[in-house]
């Protein structure tokens, strides 16, 4: 079967992993991916490492005063173990070694309907994995899994006045986001990867992860809840 699309898609921890691991969210997400591949869609899903990745940063720190990179790398191996999480739960569907250096795309073989991939080296989130496969694949857009509806002024959860943003660029992004990584930021799409994107030409859709019908709309081309970020 010949695939029309490849879709690329960073799920963010916060919805694999929001406290305890969130089987609903799961458990529609299985049931979203397995319709779209079934009509021909293919995906590359990048998971992120959530409360898992931050318990563990933060439990090492209480511990031992912490360098950067020792954070990365525990958040690096939270997102392989919800990787995995996912290749177990996709065990019939996806192909069976998850990726973690963006390279190793160009070998998966081009009838894999569904790679899961999850982090790589120190300095960056997921994001910027997403936006590499992106650019390996040559694809021009990247779906953003999160917990938010939007991309907003501010954080939405700690500042009410915080303002809703459907529409912008990626300098305009990067105005309201820090402009260094840090492990364990919560920023809707990381420094680095924002960069990157803007360089490559890549168009980011942040949509709410619990809300699947918008990614539906937004893979359909029709007009959805979330925020388009673009060159």
């Amino acid at each position: 079967m010949s695939h029309t699309e490849t879709i690329v898609m960073s799920v963010g921890g916060s919805l694999i992993v929001p406290d305890q691991i969130d089987t609903n969210f799961l458990a529609e997400l299985k049931t979203f991916i397995t319709k779209e591949t079934s009509s021909g869609r293919r995906f590359i899903i990048i998971a992120g490492g959530g409360k898992t990745a931050r318990r563990y940063q933060e439990a090492a720190a209480t511990v031992s005063i912490m360098q950067n990179e020792d954070l990365d790398w525990l958040g690096l191996h939270a997102t392989r173990l919800n990787g995995h999480l996912l290749l177990t739960i996709f065990r019939d569907l996806a192909h069976r070694v998850m990726i973690t250096n963006p390279d190793e795309i160009l070998d998966v073989p081009k009838d894999a309907k569904l790679i899961v991939a999850a982090g790589y080296r120190p300095g960056a989130s997921t994001d910027l994995r997403a936006v590499q496969i992106a650019d390996r694949l040559k694809a021009h857009k990247v779906v953003n899994l999160s917990n938010t509806d939007y991309v907003y002024t501010d954080n939405p959860h700690t500042n009410s006045e915080a303002k809703e943003l459907k529409n912008i660029s990626w300098a305009e992004f990067r105005s309201i986001i820090p402009e260094d990584w840090q492990p364990g930021m919560s920023a809707p799409f990381d420094p680095v990867a924002a960069k990157e994107a803007e360089k490559r030409g890549i168009e980011v859709a942040q949509i709410n992860g619990t809300k699947l019908a918008e990614l539906d709309n937004y893979l359909n081309n029709q007009p959805f809840v979330g925020t388009r970020i673009h060159p």
